[in-house]
């Protein structure tokens, strides 16, 4: 099997986020992880959400809130969850496993909850609790081989290959070890500034403060709006945590242009732009995502993976795309 395609690292953040344009909705969203009883432990996931219009004229709506707060097992079980707003069936999430059972269980138990910002965070638990970890590589020197024996343990029926899931572990790739695992040594990283924008405080909801201690956050943008007779889509996208040196450092990153036909829900237009990413391989999944241009982006959490599966796509851009899935939901609030 011939190498997959060679790419420059992608190092370069686009920086805090944009002003928000008047007559346009922003979802944020975040997922803060913390390891209050040290690495490989049970750990705590906080996600925050807000849906914000900001008008043409008047005052700022909040137009809608959310929150969880999931302790989950090393193995990516939940444990324990609460969600804000209260829902009775989210305890039947207790003991799913994060990943496409997660999905499964959300849809089934509370599916109701669909374009909410709840919603969008319990979704985002599978990517995100699959990443964090990661951040310890930041603070522990051995990091590499303690992840490796996790990794091992924790991917279920793979026992640590992860050959050919993505176009990052394209078989024959920088990123894997001999053996199929991830060989984390070729792994990239960038200093990144903060995502809110100093002349736009209140462009993101109120994040928690990370500092001095291995933690890590993903953290969504999306805005919205009208203009030339379609809909318009800026969204943003970045896995990063504090480090000792007491800055911040990012793995992932992208900054995702879209055109929406509003009638039909149709993805009229597509620009993925590949910022930070932690293999020289994984840019090339940004290219492979036109392939979505032409579908109804209403069924963008199934048909994403159908179309954008293995090593066609990136498990961290598709985890983007499929949340425009609450676009027309968000568009239905938006002003005429």
């Amino acid at each position: 099997m011939n190498a997959p395609q060679q790419f420059p690292f992608a190092r370069e953040s686009a920086g805090p986020a944009p002003l928000r344009r008047p007559g346009s909705i922003r979802r944020t969203t975040s997922i803060d992880s913390d390891w209050p009883d040290g690495f490989g432990q049970p750990w705590v996931m906080t996600g925050r959400a807000r849906d914000l219009l900001t008008p043409v004229e008047g005052e700022l709506v909040v137009l809608g809130e959310g929150a969880f707060r999931i302790r989950t097992s090393p193995l990516r079980e939940i444990m324990e969850i609460a969600i804000e707003p209260h829902h009775p069936r989210a305890v039947e999430m207790v003991g799913v496993r994060a990943g496409g059972a997660s999905r499964l269980a959300l849809a089934d138990i509370l599916g109701a909850l669909r374009g909410t910002p709840t919603f969008q965070l319990l979704d985002d638990f599978a990517g995100a609790s699959l990443v964090a970890g990661w951040i310890w590589s930041r603070w522990t020197p051995d990091w590499h081989d303690r992840m490796r024996a996790s990794r091992a343990q924790s991917t279920a029926g793979n026992k640590g290959r992860m050959v050919n899931i993505c176009t990052g572990f394209t078989e024959g790739g920088s990123s894997l070890a001999e053996d199929g695992s991830v060989d984390h040594s070729d792994q990239s990283a960038t200093i990144v500034g903060p995502l809110v924008n100093p002349d736009d405080p209140l462009g993101w909801h109120e994040l928690a403060a990370q500092e001095g201690r291995p933690q890590a956050r993903r953290a969504r943008r999306i805005d919205l709006w009208r203009a030339e007779g379609v809909l318009k889509i800026d969204a943003a996208f970045q896995d990063s945590g504090p480090n000792p040196e007491e800055t911040r450092t990012a793995i992932h990153e992208y900054r995702v242009y879209a055109e929406i036909d509003e009638a039909s829900g149709t993805l009229l237009s597509l620009q993925a732009l590949p910022l930070i990413l932690p293999f020289r391989e994984c840019p090339g999944a940004s290219m492979k995502a036109s392939r979505m241009i032409g579908q109804n982006v209403g069924d963008f959490r199934q048909a994403v993976l159908d179309t954008l599966a293995g090593t066609i796509g990136c498990t961290h851009l598709n985890d983007v795309l499929r949340a425009f899935a609450d676009i027309p939901a968000l568009a239905r609030m938006l002003p005429e």
